[in-house]
Parts: C-alpha cells; structure tokens; sequence
C-alpha cells in the first residue's frame, strides 16, 4: 500500500513569502517550482496531481513536500523560505581554483607571451603553468590542468602581440 503525503500547513507569513515567489518577475525559476509545489501541498493536494498539474515528475514533488516538512521546525528568522527552496549542498570536493582566479588564468592566457618574458610564440600548458604559478595567481597547477583550464575556457592561447 503507498504511503500517504505528507501534509504541509503553512503559518500565513509563510504563504505570503512563497506566493510573492511565485509572482515576482526577478525569481528564479527554480524556486517558483518549488513554492508552487509546497503552496499545492499546503491545499492537501497529492503528490500525482501536483505532478500533473505542473508537468514535472512525482519524485520531485515528493522531495519538495518533504524537505518542505523537514524544515518547517525551524524558525523563519533562522530561515528564511527562500533559503528553505534552495539546493542542498552538493556533494564532493569544493573546487580548489575560483572563479577570479580562473579570470586571471584567461587574461594570461590573452597575453602574448612575450609580454611575460617568455621566448615563444605560443602559450603550452607548462609555461602558462608556470607563470601562473609565479604571478602567484595560484600555489600550485600541474601544466596538464593548467591547459585543461584554458581549453575549457575557450581563451585564445596564441594571442597575438599588438603594436
């Protein structure tokens, strides 16, 4: 025999703040889904006509409605809705290079070599390894990454010298 929904009730701030989600323009799409979710949930829908009605896999109502409950305990100053719509953290390793530094690597990479001291022509993934790590941009790259992070990139690794 299936299991019964979890039933969701909403205090009235709460559904004040999911449904100014739902209609304000500058929401992300994401979290629209997931308050219109969690406000259905909240009318005593089941998780198959919420699905239905939003054309998105059971499943994903069935998370929602759940994580929604999972989390109603906790204060609203605490927690905030939105906070409670968002993605749970990922799983795995935190990149060790951020975003400003890969900026950095792609503007190196624009340079012309020649302008970094270098007597070639041409960036290779062990001098742009190099010379990242002597700009001091990051403490450690291999050459192999280093060149994987500017093919990913999509910088132009002959840049040309100008003047």
């Amino acid at each position: 025999m299936p299991k019964r929904a979890t039933q969701v009730v909403l205090s009235e701030k709460e559904q004040e703040e999911l449904l100014r989600i739902t209609k304000r323009h500058r929401s992300e799409q994401q979290l629209v889904l997931r308050a219109r979710i969690v406000l259905a949930a909240a009318q005593g829908q089941s998780n198959a006509q919420i699905a239905r009605q939003l054309e998105i896999n059971v499943d994903t109502v069935r998370l929602w409605r759940d994580r929604w409950v999972g989390l109603q305990g906790i204060d609203l100053k605490t927690l905030s809705v939105t906070e409670r719509l968002q993605d749970a953290p990922r799983p795995g390793k935190r990149p060790q290079i951020t975003a400003e530094q890969r900026c950095q690597i792609a503007a190196l990479a624009c340079e012309a070599p020649t302008k970094a001291g270098r007597p070639i022509s041409q960036w290779t993934g062990r001098e742009i390894a190099e010379e990242v790590m002597g700009r001091g941009i990051v403490e450690q790259i291999s050459p192999r990454h280093a060149g994987r992070l500017l093919k990913k990139g999509g910088s132009n690794r002959t840049a040309l010298e100008t003047f």
